[in-house]
C-alpha cells in the first residue's frame, strides 16, 4: 500500500514570522550574513563561508561569467550552468578566476589604420568611451595609444579620419607595469590626475585598465567572496553523464565548488558521481548534491558524501515539475523536514551539511522565512535572470522592458543530461520548464542592496544578529488566506505611482 504523509504540503506564502525581542544591540550595522556552503564537523568552520546567503542558479538564463563576477564581488556565489559543451564552461570558468578587482580588461579595442567612424561603432557596441589602440586590434595587443572621447568630435571631425591622427600615442601616456597592485595602480592616477592607467607586460602588450571611477566601485564591496589566492570564488553545475570528462576541465580551470544539477537527486546516478569525484580527488574537489524534498533523500545524499544539500522540486517560477509529473513538494514543508533531518544527523555524526534552498522564493522576506526554517544559503534564478549582469536579451514588450528567463527543463535549454532517466536517453521527451520573460530590474549590485536590507531588518525584528541565530530562535506561525489578504494594502484607494 501506497504511503500517505499526513501533513499539508505548504509554501512560505503559508507562513509569517513571529517578532522577537529586538535587543538595543539588535541594528542592522550589526547584523552578519556569513553562512557555510560546505560541510563541516563540530568545533570546526566551513572551508567556505559566503559573505551573503545567496547563490545563482545553475541556469542558462541566469550564471554566466559575468554573473558570477558581479555576485562573487557583491559576497555569493555563481554555479556556472553546465548545459553547454566543456570547453565553454571551463572558459567561463577561467575568466572569472582571471578576473581581478578594478583591473578590468579590454573590450574596446582598434589599430591605428581604423577610422573614427569605427571608434563611435565600438563605442555604441561597448559603451566604452575608452579604446586601447593596439598593433592588430586585440586586446592583449602591443599598446600604442589610446583614444577616449576627449580626443575627437564627432561633429566636426570627418569619419574617416584615422585613429593614428587623434589618439593618444604611447610616447604620452603614463603605463603601469604588470604585476604592480591595485593601490599602486590607484596611486599613480591620483598623483597624475589620471582617468585611466594603461596595464601593460615587458613587451608593451595591453593587459589591462584600471579606471579611476572604479576605485570608489573598489571600495564598496567589502564582502567580495575571495580565495586563497585573492581570486573571486566561483562554483560550477555538472551532470550525472559526461561528470568523467567535465570535473577534470573544470577542476583544472580553477572551479572552487561542483554541484549537480538534478531535477531529482535521490538516485543511483547521483549517488556514483559524488563517489567518484570524492575518491578520485581524495575529497578534495567538493560538490554538492540534489534536488530532494525529504529525509530520506537527505540521508542518501549524505551517505553518498555531499558536501552540501540542494532542498526543493518543482517550486521554481519556470519549472513546471508538478504539473508534468505530479512530483514535487511544498517548499516550505520540505525545508522544514530536511532541516529537521539535518540537525539530527549533525547531532548523531557531529558533521553538518549546510542546506541550499532552492525554489519557492516569490518576495524577499520568503528568505528570510527559508533561512528561518534551516535553510544555510538560497538559490534563485528568477530572482537573478532580472538583472544586467544575466546574459539574457533585455527587450522591450509594450510600454515595459523585460529579459528573457527560460528553464532547464525547456526544450530551449535542450539539458536532457539533468535528467537521470537512462544512459542512452538523448534528448527531452517532454518539458519540465517553461520559456518566459522576467521584469527588467536593473544592476544587480542595487538589486541586492535593497533585498540586503530587508533582511537584516527581519532578522532584528526576530531578536537575531546571525543566521544560526535566526535558525535556533524564530518563531514562526501558519496563516489564513485571509490574513493573507490583510498583510496588504487593502479597502482602501491607491494614487498612481507615476504622477
Amino acid at each position: 500500500m501506497a504511503y500517505y504523509f499526513s501533513d499539508v504540503s505548504r509554501t512560505f506564502s503559508e507562513y509569517l514570522l513571529i517578532p522577537g525581542l529586538t535587543r538595543k544591540d539588535c541594528v542592522p550595522d550589526n547584523v552578519s550574513l556569513k553562512t557555510p556552503l560546505l560541510k563541516f564537523r563540530k568545533g570546526e568552520k566551513s572551508a567556505i563561508e559566503l559573505s551573503i546567503p545567496l547563490v545563482s542558479s545553475i541556469m542558462q538564463a541566469v550564471s554566466d561569467h559575468n554573473m558570477a563576477i558581479a555576485l562573487a564581488r557583491n559576497g555569493g556565489l555563481s554555479f556556472i550552468f553546465g548545459s553547454q559543451s566543456v570547453e565553454q564552461q571551463a572558459e567561463m570558468v577561467r575568466k572569472v578566476k582571471k578576473f581581478k578587482a578594478g583591473f578590468v580588461l579590454s573590450d574596446a579595442n582598434l589599430t591605428p589604420e581604423h577610422t573614427l567612424d569605427d571608434v563611435v561603432r565600438v563605442k555604441k557596441r561597448t559603451g566604452h568611451s575608452t579604446i586601447g589602440v593596439t598593433d592588430d586590434g586585440s586586446s592583449n595587443g602591443r599598446l600604442l595609444g589610446i583614444v577616449t572621447s576627449r580626443d575627437y568630435r564627432v561633429a566636426k571631425d570627418s569619419p574617416n579620419r584615422r585613429v593614428r591622427d587623434f589618439m593618444t600615442p604611447f610616447s604620452n601616456l603614463i603605463v603601469g607595469e604588470l604585476g604592480i597592485s591595485l593601490s599602486e595602480a590607484n596611486e599613480i592616477i591620483w598623483t597624475h590626475k589620471l582617468n585611466c592607467l594603461p596595464i601593460i607586460d615587458r613587451e608593451q602588450k595591453l593587459q589591462y585598465f584600471v579606471f579611476r571611477k572604479d576605485y570608489e566601485d573598489h571600495q564598496e564591496n567589502p564582502n567580495e567572496l575571495l580565495d586563497a589566492n585573492k581570486k573571486l570564488m566561483v562554483g560550477a553545475g555538472i551532470n550525472t553523464k559526461d561528470y568523467r570528462e567535465r570535473v577534470p576541465a573544470l577542476v583544472e580551470a580553477g572551479a572552487d565548488v561542483l554541484c549537480i544539477d538534478s531535477s531529482d537527486g535521490f538516485s543511483e546516478w547521483q549517488q556514483e558521481t559524488i563517489r567518484y569525484i570524492k575518491e578520485t580527488y581524495k575529497g578534495k574537489v567538493k560538490v554538492g548534491g540534489g534536488n530532494i524534498v525529504d529525509t530520506e533523500g537527505f540521508l542518501y545524499l549524505a551517505e553518498a558524501g555531499a558536501d552540501f544539500i540542494k532542498v526543493g522540486i518543482g517550486g521554481g517560477s519556470i519549472c513546471i515539475t508538478r504539473e508534468q509529473k505530479g512530483i514535487g513538494r511544498g517548499q516550505a514543508t520540505a525545508m522544514i523536514e530536511v532541516a529537521a533531518a539535518r540537525d539530527k544527523y549533525f547531532s548523531e555524526t557531529g558533521v553538518y551539511i549546510p542546506l541550499c534552498c532552492d525554489g519557492g522564493i516569490v518576495h524577499d522576506y520568503h528568505m528570510v522565512l527559508a533561512l528561518a526554517m534551516g535553510a544555510d544559503f538560497l538559490m534563485m534564478g528568477r530572482y537573478f535572470a532580472r538583472m544586467d549582469e544575466s546574459p539574457t536579451r533585455k527587450l522591450k514588450i509594450g510600454n515595459n522592458y523585460v529579459k528573457e528567463y527560460w528553464g532547464e527543463g525547456s526544450n530551449r535549454a535542450r539539458n536532457w543530461q539533468r535528467y537521470d532517466m537512462s544512459e542512452t536517453e538523448s534528448n527531452l521527451k517532454f518539458e519540465e520548464g517553461v520559456d518566459s520573460y522576467v521584469p527588467y530590474a536593473g544592476k544587480l549590485k542595487d538589486n541586492l542592496n535593497v533585498t540586503l536590507s530587508k533582511i537584516k531588518s527581519t532578522m532584528c525584528s526576530c531578536g537575531a544578529k546571525t543566521v544560526p541565530e535566526l535558525q535556533q530562535n524564530a518563531r514562526l506561525t501558519v496563516v489564513s488566506s485571509t490574513s493573507i489578504v490583510e498583510g496588504g494594502a487593502h479597502d482602501v484607494i491607491l494614487k498612481e505611482t507615476n504622477i
